[in-house]
């Protein structure tokens, strides 16, 4: 599009067309003006508000929760409960909450079991049967044949893991279809339970339990709290632990997911159902064990029909029919709802047959919303990219002159024509370049490496320490240690030995943020106080490395400064709400420092200490491109990488948040205008803001892109977050013996 800042009239002409052809679009068909920060309807009002929210970038980060599909559950438990709540009288009192506590908890082990077969991707159609043969054994035990509670518990519990064990060998060891397996095993479980109530249901009515274990477990509690609500509270907190903390967890979800994938990451499928329908049978049995010691009844009717309101309360708090998604907070809602739907309903004198019908029903929409909502799960990522990039007005001032023989005192010059290539196709994206006191080159690049070029040696590169993400912003303590900005991991430190350690990954939160700003994005460059602080700008708290460029296109205040003191271990944020911070250089008096904001192509000035702290000011307000990083000069000065030229298509682009919204919702991304970052040059300037020299490339054969650069004994080394090389320029007049570190530090590390 734009080459060092030399504009092909061809490709000039091409954007502007498209430009104009959405501008009328945008304006024929939608009928918006744009105002100061968002478009507005014409006609204003509700719709005007309701169309302003929409736009609010906490909408796209609302979706992004991964708890957003526990709300819908959760508010139609919420909306059963007042429904329930002013349609009959003392629905909410505490003795009835008890009674319904009791009730509930007994219904959400089925159901835990129900989701967790659903997760692996299976399910139990057979959970009432071995619900009732559970129950059955259990009072055969503690009334007729007096066992001692502890070991009817026990035995319960194994008698529904033998139970489950029987499904795990047809779904997991052989291989047969949940649905069929299951459907066999509930005749066959349901046969049994016939059989023992035809020849113990009378021994069974007419003994006693005489324990007081079986007592408190029927109508015990702890602190107010029913005793099987007690059970329930810590199965829903061992159940999130074991899901989202553990491996088992982790592999059912996965096994629930893909099995293939799953076979091919080296997961045991087959052991890992069979013990996963063992688990369903164990909790089944603990829910019976409850439902035995409240009612001490073996009817026909325990258990009937638990298989199918086990479901739909599962598929009804979002846990996928297909396997692979689901969480406790999913099953405990979906569960609530349906309970107080059926007690309700049996309150206000429903039949049980006209309660089975609403229940089906339910369970009816419920499939189908699992449906829709598996295929809005696979389009997530296109719709997440429409709502979640949300440009904001930015009116950049008007740009500098850069044509050659211009008076511009950023006219274009060949001096970086000049530039010897280091590393050539060794290095890949270098975005920082530094040098130790010996000479020796270090850098960041994309394999999340941080490499040495040795010093007698330039064309040699070996791997001083690797990090894992991708380093960016670099930087010498006093120590002698590289502190190195990591983007998506935080600021780290390598010692000179190649070791490598942790500084922060975090800060703190904003009170009232929906997105979660402490963890550390983007960390992207830094610069050292004297005093040992670290300051280091975080470009976004949107997007990751991958995306950066998307906060371009929103060209709001997404980024900030933040602060380390390793001294108290503390990081805190000094800045917010600037437009992508970028490069950072501490200024001389060691009292303040500079910082780029590259999308609004500007510099500006911060006070940390002295008697302005807390202040800034904008020192360069009108830059021709996009600044990176920032260092500083042998004469006091100071050096501006500029990585991308301005271009009047994306200048406008930029005054209108409305045309960039519908194109990203309208087109593919490869067709959106962006930032040209592709071109640069090196700006010298001083501390009042002032312009003394521009180095340029017209030509891009010497450094083609350039995000940062480091003065070192006479020479200017370059480097570029698009470059497979680094760079090296031989500034006129320089001091050959100055370098940065001593300029930070002294002539002796550790002084």
């Amino acid at each position: 599009m734009f080459y060092s800042g030399i504009f092909n009239s061809a490709d000039v002409r091409t954007q502007f067309s498209r430009l104009s052809r959405w501008t009328q679009f945008y304006k024929r068909k939608f009928c918006k003006r744009e105002c100061d920060q968002e478009t507005i309807f014409d006609n204003r009002g509700l719709k005007t508000a309701v169309r302003g929210l929409w736009r609010s970038p906490a909408i796209g980060e609302i979706l992004t929760k991964g708890w957003v599909e526990t709300a819908i559950p959760f508010f139609a438990f919420v909306a059963t409960a007042l429904f329930f709540s002013f349609t009959l009288n003392g629905y909410l009192t505490a003795s009835n909450i008890v009674g319904l506590l009791r009730e509930f908890s007994e219904l959400f082990f089925v159901a835990t079991a129900m989701g967790l077969a659903v997760i692996s991707g299976g399910i139990d159609l057979s959970v009432g049967a071995i619900f009732a043969l559970c129950n059955i054994v259990a009072l055969y035990l503690i009334n007729v044949s007096h066992w001692p509670a502890p070991i009817v518990i026990l035995a319960v519990v194994l008698l529904g893991g033998v139970a489950g064990s029987v499904n795990g060998a047809l779904v997991g060891l052989l291989r047969v279809k949940a649905f069929i397996s299951t459907l066999a095993t509930l005749i066959l479980f349901r046969s049994l339970v016939e059989k023992i109530q035809l020849k113990q249901a009378v021994t069974i009515a007419g003994g006693t339990a005489n324990s007081k274990i079986w007592d408190w477990m029927s109508d015990g509690s702890v602190l107010g709290i029913p005793s099987s609500a007690v059970f329930f509270l810590v199965l829903f907190a061992f159940g999130h632990f074991f899901l989202t903390r553990t491996r088992p967890g982790w592999r059912i979800a996965a096994i629930g997911g893909s099995s293939r994938a799953s076979y091919n990451a080296g997961i045991n499928i087959r052991l890992t159902i069979f013990f996963v329908y063992v688990a369903v049978g164990a909790l089944v049995g603990v829910g019976a064990l409850f439902t035995a010691a409240r009612l001490d009844s073996a009817g026909e009717s325990v258990g009937a029909g638990l298989e199918v309101l086990a479901l739909t309360a599962v598929v009804l708090g979002g846990v996928a029919l297909g396997g692979g998604r689901g969480s406790m907070a999913k099953i405990i809602w979906g569960t609530a709802a349906i309970f107080l739907l059926t007690n309700g309903f049996v309150r206000l004198g429903f039949r049980g047959d006209i309660t089975s019908l609403i229940i089906g029903l339910i369970l009816i929409a419920a499939v189908i919303l699992d449906s829709k909502w598996s295929k809005w799960i696979k389009a997530r990522g296109s719709l997440l990219a429409n709502v979640y990039v949300n440009p904001a007005h930015l009116d950049l001032p008007l740009k500098p002159l850069t044509e050659e023989r211009s008076a511009s005192v950023y006219a274009l010059n060949d001096k970086l024509r000049s530039v010897e290539a280091i590393a050539l196709g060794q290095v890949e994206g270098p975005e920082d370049v530094i040098l130790d006191e010996q000479d020796n080159i270090y850098c960041g690049v994309r394999t999340g490496d941080i490499l040495r070029v040795p010093h007698d040696n330039l064309d040699r590169v070996e791997v001083f320490a690797h990090l894992g993400g991708y380093p960016l912003g670099l930087a010498f303590d006093r120590k002698g240690d590289l502190i190195v900005c990591v983007a998506g991991m935080g600021l780290y430190g390598v010692q000179p030995d190649g070791t490598t350690y942790k500084l922060t990954d975090q800060t703190n939160r904003s009170r009232l943020s929906i997105i979660d700003d402490a963890r550390l994005r983007l960390a992207d460059d830094l610069d050292i106080a004297p005093d040992g602080r670290i300051f280091f700008s975080e470009a976004t708290v949107r997007y990751e490395m991958h995306s950066w460029d998307l906060d371009g296109l929103e060209g709001r205040g997404n980024g900030r400064i933040i602060c380390f003191d390793p001294s108290s271990g503390k990081t805190r944020t000094v800045l917010k709400d600037l437009v992508f911070p970028n490069g950072i250089c501490m200024s001389i008096d060691g009292q303040s420092f500079f910082f780029a904001e590259t999308w609004a192509c500007r510099i500006s000035r911060y006070w940390f200490a002295g008697p302005r702290a807390g202040q800034s000011e904008v020192v360069i307000g009108d830059l021709p491109g996009y600044p990176d990083n920032i260092n500083r000069a042998s004469d006091g000065t100071y050096w501006l990488a500029v990585a991308g030229m301005r271009g009047p298509v994306f200048d406008l682009a930029m005054k209108m948040p409305e045309f960039r919204r519908r194109m990203v919702k309208r087109i593919a991304k490869d067709e959106w205008l962006s930032a040209n970052i592709n071109s640069g040059c090196v700006v010298k300037f001083d501390e009042k803001g002032a312009i003394l020299d521009v180095l340029w490339d017209s030509g891009g054969h010497g450094h083609p892109m350039i995000t940062s650069m480091r003065e070192h004994k006479g020479w200017l080394y370059l480097s570029g977050l698009s470059n497979n090389r680094l760079g090296r320029y031989r500034i006129a007049g320089a001091d050959s013996e100055w370098t940065s570190i001593r300029s930070y530090w002294g002539d002796v590390l550790g002084v």
